[in-house]
């Protein structure tokens, strides 16, 4: 193949172009799966591609890389690394901490509930919650002490229900119900008061913390959206502030959403001249939610800085056939756990997602079927230099890979105690595996069984090559016999895949379909039910999505002896996957919501 003996000095064909030659148009029987496999339509299009010596490539057509490595190093450093921030932003703390043990003075205890649980909240949504771990135990564990004879009113019973269940505490949504009706339906009252809105927020924020079978919290989104809906069609009865924070939770909701993302977006709703941050208390709590960002922002351009350089210096910056977003994948590190002592964990899970999306984009629509099956030869093999037999420009991306993987396995050791890089290797291998399967879909026009997909997709889907190395460098020690409970064979780990992928579908399958790529959970079940259209499958994989998320909210939340760091942050990277989907596909097209995202969480410090 001409590709084989193509000199590194004439790169140039390899790595700016992309691939379609391994589309045929075939209903020939695939031996993997031993059946007729039916061709798509979509075969017969002229689909995007280039051809250079003689070898066709379909093109994907990615915007370029929106943040250059020189604009990256030539951001300026911030001040808030000085000792007097520290110690200011430790004086408020210590200041907050006082407002909790005040919290025991209030007059009631319906009273003191509602306040430790809004103080709890607060800290929480403003990102400093870490900060408070002893006084937000203490608070809840009074909470729930006290929980079915203060949970009488709807705000209490609604904020109480989420936050306890976000702490593991065993509430049940039925507390709901008393709030119901004879016809079945919530009360309301005629006249909309800021405070009823308030609390019919706080219900829709709990109802996104479903379990399966929870009725009464499906019937309980359905009215709060409805409800808060029609509010924001009358702007003139709320505050501008609460007016934004309810358009926040009902754009972001509970799994298109961040920690980091949610404290900025909270700093800016409050952060101007309103009523709540007049109080004394809420503005020593927005005063050092805002410094803590900025403290942190200082040591994340330092570690951006880190692994834009990496991006150039590895050479993954030559593969123009691919998506360069390695800020982005960056930004959501940060938004994901913006912890000063996560730093190793931010630089490689930037490094992890900007590698899968090299061999997810490799697969996709660059590599020939040849070329595939060699490289992922070369990889079952993991030897320390890439094999004569390679491209020479797949022997640049072997060893970007390897060195990558090789050097995330030596910060996990430092971290575990002992070597995990077969583990990694045998994740990477798993991936390849079934990338490599999809390929060969792609190559014969085969649509699988919506099952048959599903399955592959556990693995194709990348979650556990951008999950599993990083949060070997969390504090979490993993044992094997832990480790397997959030990453493969888990229900947790088939949940976290599999809703990403049903996600990404609903998403992207348009788009994919256009450039060749036609094999989706949405082509899958119509070829299983042949009499149902494009928006019957679409509607069938968002009801899917919705029963497996709740599972997940359920598996996510059960006590087990998993370092809660560890589960909390592989969850999160599930949520920064639906932050990047949650209006289309923000990673390929990172123009809009995704860059504003990451001027918000990286370039632009908060006005003290």
């Amino acid at each position: 193949m001409a590709l084989n003996s193509t000199p590194f000095s004439a790169l140039n064909f390899c790595l700016k172009s992309k691939p379609t030659h391994h589309i045929k148009h075939s209903t020939k029987s695939f031996s993997a799966l031993g059946r007729k496999c039916v061709s798509s339509p979509i075969m017969n299009k002229a689909l995007p591609s280039t051809n250079v010596e003689g070898v066709t490539r379909r093109t994907a057509n990615f915007h370029p890389n929106l943040w250059e490595d020189d604009f990256i190093q030539s951001l300026p450093n911030l001040p808030y690394d000085a000792p007097h921030y520290r110690e200011r932003a430790d004086g408020l703390v210590a200041e907050v901490k006082d407002m909790f043990n005040a919290v025991g003075a209030a007059d009631s205890c319906a009273e003191n509930i509602y306040k430790r649980l809004e103080m709890v909240d607060n800290v929480e949504r403003f990102g400093i919650g870490r900060h408070f771990q002893k006084e937000i135990a203490e608070a809840l564990d009074y909470v729930y002490r006290f929980w079915n004879e203060s949970s009488k009113d709807l705000n209490t019973a609604a904020l109480g229900l989420r936050v306890l269940r976000l702490h593991r505490y065993p509430v049940s949504s039925d507390v709901l119900e008393q709030f119901k009706e004879k016809d079945g339906q919530f009360i309301r009252s005629t006249s909309q008061t800021e405070e009823e809105i308030k609390s019919i927020v706080n219900l829709f924020r709990a109802s996104l913390i479903s379990f399966p079978e929870e009725t009464i919290m499906d019937e309980a989104k359905a009215f709060s959206t409805m409800y808060l809906n029609q509010v924001l069609e009358k702007t003139d009865i709320i505050s501008a502030n609460l007016l934004q924070e309810i358009r926040f939770n009902l754009e972001y909701g509970w799994f298109s959403n961040l920690p980091g993302l949610e404290a900025r977006h909270y700093m800016d709703i409050y952060g101007e001249n309103c009523s709540w941050v007049k109080k004394v208390d809420n503005k020593k709590i927005l005063g050092l939610a805002k410094l803590d960002f900025n403290i942190n922002q200082s040591l994340h351009r330092s570690e951006l800085q880190i692994v834009s350089r990496w991006w150039k210096e590895s050479g993954l910056c030559k593969f123009d056939f691919m998506r360069h977003r390695h800020v982005e994948y960056f930004f959501a590190g940060c938004a994901i756990t913006s912890e000063p002592k996560n730093s190793t964990f931010r630089i490689i899970f930037a490094k992890c997602v900007a590698l899968t999306s090299l061999i997810d984009d490799l697969y996709d629509t660059h590599g020939t079927l040849d070329e595939l099956k060699l490289f992922t030869k070369a990889i079952r093999r993991w030897d320390s230099s890439p094999p004569h037999y390679l491209p020479e420009y797949m022997k640049l991306a072997y060893r970007i890979l390897y060195d990558a993987i090789i050097e995330s396995a030596e910060q996990a050791k430092k971290i575990q105690g002992r070597d995990t890089l077969h583990l990694v290797q045998k994740a990477w291998v798993s991936y390849m595996d079934s990338v490599m399967e999809e390929a060969k879909w792609l190559s014969t026009g085969c649509i699988p069984t919506l099952k048959e997909y599903l399955e592959n997709a556990k693995e194709s889907v990348a979650f556990r090559t951008t999950t599993l190395e990083p949060i070997l460098t969390l504090d979490g020690i993993l044992p094997e016999n832990i480790l397997q409970k959030v990453d493969y064979p888990s229900t947790f780990n088939d949940l976290l895949c599999l809703t990403l992928r049903l996600r990404g579908d609903t998403r992207t399958f348009k788009a994919e379909a256009d450039r060749g790529e036609v094999t989706s959970s949405i082509s899958c079940y119509m070829k299983d039910h042949p009499n149902c259209n494009e928006e019957d499958a679409l509607r069938h994989i968002i009801s899917m999505l919705d029963k497996h998320l709740k599972e997940l909210n359920k598996e996510y939340l059960k006590h087990d002896d998993v370092p809660i760091c560890t589960k909390d942050t592989a969850f999160n990277i599930l949520r920064c996957y639906h932050v990047f989907y949650r209006d289309g596909d923000g990673i390929g097209n990172s123009g809009k919501d995704t860059k504003n995202h990451v001027e918000k969480i990286l370039i632009e410090p908060m006005e003290l």
